[in-house]
């Protein structure tokens, strides 16, 4: 319901002005608290001189955004660069074979930046799960993928693997580890889809050919095998209209963000603060729903930004990658929830929507998210805090069905119908707003520690309680509001454009 009746438009004006002074009233204690605090020991090893011109220190708490900016930026652009030019000269002169050219390049840059031992053992993973492929057999497939996976993820035999590399440089366990895990997800992804080749086999030149593609290998994101294969093998190389003008705005905003981020960790230290439990304890209640806002917003942004920069070097050479990741600000359901738009695809196309059908029948969604979050959980890396994360979350997905189930029979049905669409529309914001708190508590328990999300769940439902709860609950709501009238404009257009197009 809802998808007609759109918001008045004083009533959208007022969420607006409600939603954006909150988040400048969270913005200036954080901001405070930044100010106060950045001379503090616990961040001395966190907060660092910044831009000079700024006269602050930064906040360089998250490794991941550091390497990419700033410590090995450098190293980046010169892989992705040579890529370009090696990739748009070969697309020139050999557009069929452009896809192989790729493959080639990639293999030599994995060769010359992990060596000759690391390569071998890619090289053997992608030959045993050949090798299973030509079984046609998909629950083989799934035991010999993850039985792979697992080798990578879990001791000793990731130490093991490890060993084979030859060296030691700063890079070296990020690549390792980028680049074999993303192997094994990209092979089962071929295997799977060998599995559904009627006619014969792909062959292992075919796998390598998707594997080695450099853009993909080390960081990702995951295309699967049938989009990679038909656009990497199409030798129509036209553009469509104003094609090359949106791939340059795209980096050329990913650029702006990419600086608009440095600026933001001179001011606010939404990173380390939640570091220091100390501190954090000292916060007010909107100072630390702001921080656990933030924290998740900004890990959006980083996935955004940097599968942006390698979308970019894709689209280049035509292909059409995975999209970005949702903006957590859109999301008040588990089923949109995620960071990884490429990963997000494989699960739900090979897992969660194979078993799960049409996602209306509580047992198939039960073994549908429990399969998900199994495998997320080794892709992510067995631990603790990944248990607590992928329980949760899988947990947060099925009420959201039982929720939705029990509200659609009678009497309930009946009583929204009657209400009307506002009212409706109104009530379902509300429900909207406290599953969105419960996706960032969920999520901060892995971003930031157990402990951090432990203390904000803590203030913000049981100490703030009713004054804190009820007035972030309201600001969310009207967040909500906000994001559901986009919705319903979005619908409104995709059906109009459906209508003009039959």
């Amino acid at each position: 319901m809802g998808l007609k009746t759109a918001l008045p438009k004083l009533e959208l004006y007022l969420y607006t002005a409600v939603l954006y002074l909150a988040i400048l009233w969270a913005g200036s204690w954080i901001w405070e608290a930044s100010s106060e605090n950045m001379n503090r020991k616990v961040f001395k090893k966190s907060v660092k001189p910044g831009w000079h011109y700024f006269g602050r220190k930064m906040d360089v708490a998250d490794f991941e955004w550091v390497m990419w900016f700033t410590t090995f930026r450098n190293h980046i652009l010169f892989a992705l660069a040579g890529h370009v030019i090696f990739a748009k000269l070969c697309s020139l002169i050999s557009p069929r074979r452009r896809s192989l050219i790729y493959g080639l390049y990639g293999g030599l840059a994995v060769l010359v930046s992990m060596g000759w031992s690391f390569l071998a053992l890619v090289l053997s993973h992608c030959f045993i799960l050949y090798s299973v492929a030509l079984v046609k057999r998909k629950w083989i497939v799934f035991i010999a993928g993850l039985a792979s996976l697992a080798t990578f993820k879990m001791e000793p035999f990731n130490s093991w693997q490890e060993g084979f590399v030859i060296g030691s440089f700063d890079l070296q366990d990020i690549l390792f580890y980028g680049g074999s895990g993303f192997t094994i997800m990209r092979c089962m992804s071929f295997a799977l889809e060998n599995c559904e080749k009627k006619d014969g086999n792909y062959s292992f030149l075919d796998l390598l050919k998707y594997n080695f593609y450099l853009p993909f290998f080390y960081f990702g994101p995951i295309q699967t095998f049938d989009q990679y294969h038909d656009q990497a093998n199409n030798p129509n190389l036209t553009r469509k209209q104003r094609e090359m003008w949106n791939i340059t705005t795209k980096a050329l905003l990913h650029l702006g963000v990419i600086l608009l981020v440095d600026v933001f960790f001179h001011y606010l230290y939404i990173l380390t603060i939640p570091n220091d439990i100390k501190l954090v304890k000292q916060l007010s209640d909107w100072s630390l729903a702001g921080l656990a806002y933030s924290n998740l917003v900004y890990d959006w942004v980083k996935s955004a930004v940097m599968f942006g920069v390698i979308n970019t070097v894709a689209r280049l050479d035509h292909l059409d990658p995975p999209q970005p990741p949702k903006c957590i600000t859109m999301l008040y359901v588990f089923a949109e929830t995620h960071f990884d738009r490429g990963i997000n695809d494989w699960l739900c196309k090979y897992v969660y929507d194979y078993i799960g059908g049409s996602h209306t029948n509580i047992f198939k969604e039960l073994v549908a998210t429990l399969c998900t979050f199994g495998i997320t959980t080794l892709w992510l890396g067995p631990c603790d805090v990944v248990y607590i994360w992928s329980f949760y979350n899988c947990l947060g997905l099925n009420l959201e069905l039982w929720v939705a189930t029990f509200f659609s029979l009678p009497p309930f049905s009946t009583i929204e119908h009657a209400m009307g669409e506002a009212m409706s529309r109104r009530i379902r914001g509300i429900f909207g707003a406290v599953n969105f708190w419960t996706i960032v508590l969920y999520n901060v328990l892995a971003l930031n520690s157990v402990e951090f999300a432990k203390l904000v769940g803590k203030r913000l439902i049981v100490q703030g309680f009713p004054q804190s709860t009820l007035s972030v609950l309201f600001v969310t709501y009207c967040g909500v509001q906000l994001v559901k009238e986009r919705e319903r404009k979005q619908a409104l257009m995709d059906e109009l454009e459906q209508e003009s197009n039959g």
